[in-house]
C-alpha cells in the first residue's frame, strides 16, 4: 500500500466502517474510500463472536477497497467496550547522576516503572499518559527533558484494558486478512477527529455516543485528563422502545431516528405515527410524545452518568475549569434536542462535533457526519504513526552516517506511544499463536 495513506476500522456495536485516507498537499485529510457493514459478532465495545465480526469486517473492508480502487492491507485499529477504565497515578525515580540533564532515557525509566503497576486479573495497562512533571519539587513542568535535577516525578493517567478483549480484536483483523498496523483507543480517535486546539487548551469533555457504549474522554491545557466507558448506547434506546411499544427492533429503529426527540415536551398529543403490524395483525399507533417520554428517560440516564464521571474527574470545581463545555459525537448525537438536554442537565456548553476539524474542504457531506468522527480520527492516527515511522527510520541512516565521524544527531523522534509498543506486544502474541 502506498506510503502516505492510511486506513482506519471502527469495529463498532452497530456498524463496523473501514475508511482510507491521505493527506492532501494542504495537509486537510482527504478520504478515498468508505465501507461499512453492520456489526454483527460485538456487544457493548466487545467482541463476543469471531466468525460474525471477521465477516462483517471482510465485508466493510470490500466495500472501501471497491471505492478506493485499491487493495487494503495494513489498518489501523480502535478499541473501547465496557472493560476499559483510568485512572490517576504519582510515581518518581531518583536519577543517579544530578550533574547530567534529564533526558529520554530518565522519562522511558519513569514511564516503565508505572508499567509495572500490578493490575486486576486479566487486566493490562494499554496507555501511560504522563500529566505534569516536577523536578526537585518544583512543580507543573511540562517538559523536563534538558534540566538538571536528582528527582524527576510526575503524574499519570493510566487507561487499563482487558487483554483477552484487546487479543480477540487483533485475532480478527488478522483473520481477516489484514495486518495491524496500530492500536487506539477509541475516545482519543474520536477527540483527535472533532476537537480543536483551542478546545483541549481550554478544557472540554468529550462524549461519544456509540450503539453500545458511550465514551468520554476530559481534555484540559492540551492534555487528556481522564476516560471513560459507559456500558450504554443508542441501542438501549432502540431496545427501550421496541419493549415500551411491543414493536420490533427495526421500525424501533425507523421510530427513533425519524421521529425521535429527547425532549418530551415539544410534542403535541394528537401526534401519531401508525406502524404496519406484522402479518395480517392490526397496525399499531404510536404517539410521539410516548415515544419522545421513553426516549428522554432512557438519555437522562446516560448522560447523568457521564456527567458523574466529568464531575468525579476533578469535583464540582473543575466544571468552571472546562471552559469549552462539551462535545457531544457519535451515531447517537443525532437525536434531536439532545443538545438542549445535556445543556439543561450539567448547565455546560455543548455543541455537536462534527469530523470536519481536518477533513479537506470539498468532502462528501456524509463522511462529516458525527456517525464518522472514530473512524476518520483512527485514519489520522494511522498516518501520524507513518510519519513516526519515517522520522524513526531517518534517525537511524543519520546515526549510521554520524557514527562514522562520531556526531550525535538532534533526537529527531517523538517519543514511542504506548499504543505502539502494545500493538507490538499483540502482533507477537498473534505470531506465536498461530
Amino acid at each position: 500500500m502506498e506510503h502516505n495513506l492510511a486506513v482506519g476500522l471502527d469495529i463498532g456495536t452497530t456498524k463496523i466502517v473501514a475508511m482510507i485516507g491521505r493527506k492532501n498537499e494542504f495537509g486537510k485529510l482527504e478520504i478515498l474510500g468508505i465501507g461499512k457493514s453492520k456489526s454483527l459478532g460485538v456487544h457493548r465495545g466487545v467482541v463476543n463472536n469471531i466468525t460474525q465480526t471477521i465477516q462483517s469486517i471482510q465485508q466493510a473492508i470490500q466495500e472501501a477497497e471497491v471505492a478506493a480502487e485499491m487493495k487494503i492491507e495494513d489498518v489501523t485499529v480502535g478499541i473501547a467496550g465496557q472493560h476499559i477504565r483510568s485512572l490517576q497515578h504519582s510515581d518518581y525515580i531518583t536519577r543517579p547522576n544530578s550533574e547530567n540533564v534529564i533526558d529520554e532515557d530518565d522519562i522511558d525509566r519513569l514511564i516503565n516503572q508505572v508499567h509495572k503497576l500490578v493490575m486486576l486479573p486479566g487486566e493490562e495497562i494499554i496507555h501511560v499518559l504522563p500529566q505534569e512533571y516536577k523536578v526537585d519539587g518544583q512543580a507543573e513542568i511540562k517538559e523536563p527533558i534538558g534540566m538538571y535535577g536528582g528527582r524527576l516525578e510526575a503524574n499519570f493517567h493510566v487507561v487499563v484494558g482487558q487483554v483477552s478483549s484487546i487479543r480477540n480484536i487483533g485475532r480478527c483483523v488478522q483473520s481477516a486478512g489484514l495486518s495491524l498496523e496500530g492500536i487506539t483507543l477509541e475516545p482519543l480517535a474520536s477527540a483527535n477527529a472533532v476537537l480543536s486546539q483551542e478546545e483541549k487548551e481550554a478544557g472540554v469533555a468529550l462524549i461519544d455516543i456509540g450503539g453500545g457504549t458511550t465514551d468520554l474522554a476530559i481534555f484540559r491545557d492540551g492534555i487528556i485528563r481522564h476516560t471513560a466507558v459507559i456500558p450504554f448506547g443508542g441501542n438501549v434506546i432502540t431496545e427501550d422502545i421496541k419493549e415500551g411499544c411491543s414493536i420490533i427492533e427495526k421500525q424501533a429503529e425507523l421510530l427513533k431516528i425519524k421521529f425521535g426527540s429527547a425532549w418530551p415536551g415539544e410534542n403535541k398529543d394528537n401526534e401519531i405515527v401508525s406502524i404496519p403490524g406484522l402479518r395480517g395483525r392490526e397496525p399499531k399507533e404510536i404517539t410521539l410524545k410516548n415515544l419522545s417520554k421513553i426516549i428522554h428517560a432512557r438519555v437522562v440516564e446516560i448522560v447523568e452518568q457521564v456527567y458523574v464521571e466529568i464531575k468525579n474527574y476533578g469535583h464540582e470545581e473543575q466544571k468552571k475549569k472546562l471552559i469549552a463545555g462539551i462535545v457531544l459525537t457519535g451515531g447517537g448525537s443525532q437525536l434531536k434536542h439532545l443538545k438542549q438536554l445535556v445543556e439543561y442537565i450539567t448547565g455546560m456548553d455543548t455543541r455537536i462535533g462534527y469530523p470536519n476539524e481536518h477533513l479537506a474542504g470539498d468532502s462528501d457531506e456524509d463522511i462529516t457526519s458525527p456517525l464518522y468522527a472514530t473512524a476518520v480520527g483512527l485514519v489520522l492516527d494511522g498516518l501520524k504513526r507513518q510519519d513516526r515511522k519515517k522520522v524513526e527510520s531517518e534517525t537511524e541512516v543519520l546515526e549510521e552516517e554520524n557514527s562514522q565521524e562520531e556526531i550525535k544527531p538532534e533526537p529527531l523522534k517523538e517519543r514511542r506511544s504506548f499504543l505502539d509498543k502494545l500493538t507490538e506486544r499483540v502482533k507477537d502474541f498473534l505470531d506465536n499463536a498461530e
